[in-house]
């Protein structure tokens, strides 16, 4: 099967979008963007590849009348069993980095206690991988730099010693750990890591299910050995001058948004996408065509980088900012949005008393408002209008949103896709079909 890839590298994670000829979306892939950008493309491609064999898996389920109904609740246990694998192979992964920074002959004279300390840390996260992929587990993130910076901190500031083996000592080594772990491509494993998972779920299945465990695992390796031939990829994004790809296979990002919204929702006429790094209010006519944009990537302010700080201040995570501020029962009126100031203004808000869900509602506001002065000059907002971007997971961003549409344009039909962050990609997803076409 000829599947098309669009990739698009944003400022703090990059996206991969399959699709396939018909026009539908296989395969899925997001990765955290880093300094080697060729690798964060080749992660979120290989994401996307191995989702694509995911959705091929269920139409098979889907095809066997015998297993009729499997498809939510043993490819869900599938899946989470094929993440443990991955999370244990780099960890595994984790593990030798951590073991080579701690053989540096810096750390000769206590070499030996220092392996100690890491066993013991590297045991304990092998068993929480365990638990952060069961049934019932709630993951605050899917990254795995993200869970193994949160288990390596926890237990290595319980294993520390001031007097001997120091937390910024095992912090030191865990830094350069995790650069070779992201830098590191799966794809040679994934064969494997699917016949582990497979094995695992099927360890676990009902019995009904395991009666039908050669039908399984027959539908299972029919979309593994499945050919998708990569017929064209085209890449986009803030980082998109750094892609391993020709410029021809290049296209702006925003008319990767502009086409990607359009895809989603033929009705949308104007496009807001508040990112990491930029934000870009885009106006498109019927056919997706931008016919007219106004961008603001000189300053963070108002972007996803901007929200990333005020929860580095408060010690929250990212995911934590919009719950708390809808929360507030009276919104401060913030002043600046200036990211450079934002630490300062903030502790300046909390000092005088104010409590933090009203300090974030006025945050969210103020963000917004940004937001609306690029709407205003790309040419307003047409009945009906697409927010994406990663922002438009967080609930607060999208109350007030809603708010200063209304207050500024009446009622409008405002489009939120829960696949809203791959809207770039599903673009330049797009762009290659059409390139493909054009040179068939």
């Amino acid at each position: 099967m000829d599947v098309f890839v669009g990739i698009d590298l944003g400022s703090t994670t990059t996206k991969a979008i399959l699709l396939a000829d018909s026009g539908e979306v296989v395969g899925r892939g997001i990765t955290n963007s880093r300094s080697n950008y060729d690798v964060a493309c080749r992660v979120a491609r290989e994401e996307a590849f191995v989702q694509a064999r995911f959705h091929f898996t269920r139409a098979a389920f889907a095809g066997d009348t015998a297993l009729a109904g499997v498809e939510k609740s043993f490819l869900s246990s599938l899946a989470r069993n094929f993440r443990l694998t991955q999370h244990l192979d780099q960890l595994a992964c984790l593990r030798k980095a951590l073991y080579d920074a701690a053989a540096a002959p810096r750390h000769a004279a206590y070499r030996r206690p220092l392996e100690a300390v890491l066993e013991r840390i590297l045991a304990a996260m092998t068993d929480r991988a365990h638990a952060h992929f069961s049934a019932l587990a709630a993951r605050k993130s899917d990254f795995f730099r993200d869970l193994a910076a949160a288990d390596f901190m926890q237990l290595a500031e319980q294993s520390s010693d001031p007097k001997g083996i120091s937390f910024e000592t095992l912090c030191g080594l865990y830094d350069h750990a995790i650069v070779v772990v992201e830098n590191t491509s799966g794809d040679d494993g994934f064969r494997a890591q699917m016949g582990a998972a497979l094995e695992r779920a099927l360890a676990a299945a009902p019995a009904p299910l395991q009666d039908n465990a050669r039908r399984l695992t027959q539908a299972v390796e029919s979309a593994c050995e499945m050919e998708l031939k990569e017929a064209a990829t085209v890449g986009t994004g803030y980082g998109r001058q750094r892609l391993p790809f020709p410029k021809e296979q290049i296209r702006s990002e925003i008319l990767c948004h502009g086409l990607g919204a359009h895809a989603m929702f033929p009705a949308t006429r104007t496009v807001l996408d508040i990112g990491g790094q930029d934000t870009k209010a885009i106006q498109v006519d019927a056919q997706g065509i931008v016919t007219s944009f106004q961008m603001n990537d000189r300053c963070a302010a108002g972007c996803g980088r901007y929200l990333g700080y005020i929860a580095d201040e408060m010690n929250l995570g990212l995911h934590e900012l919009g719950p708390l501020a809808q929360q507030s029962h009276c919104r401060v009126k913030i002043n600046s949005t200036c990211t450079v100031f934002a630490g300062a203004e903030l502790r300046e808000r909390l000092s005088l008393g104010q409590a933090r869900e009203d300090i974030l509602a006025g945050l969210h506001r103020a963000m917004i408002l940004r937001a609306m002065s690029l709407l205003a000059r790309s040419g307003g907002i047409a009945n009906e209008f697409t927010f994406t971007g990663g922002v438009a997971r967080n609930p607060a961003a999208v109350a007030a949103l809603r708010e200063l549409v209304k207050e500024n344009y009446g009622e409008r039909v405002m489009n939120i896709s829960p696949e809203s962050i791959y809207t770039g990609a599903l673009g330049a997803a797009l762009f290659a079909q059409r390139a493909a076409g054009n040179a068939g």
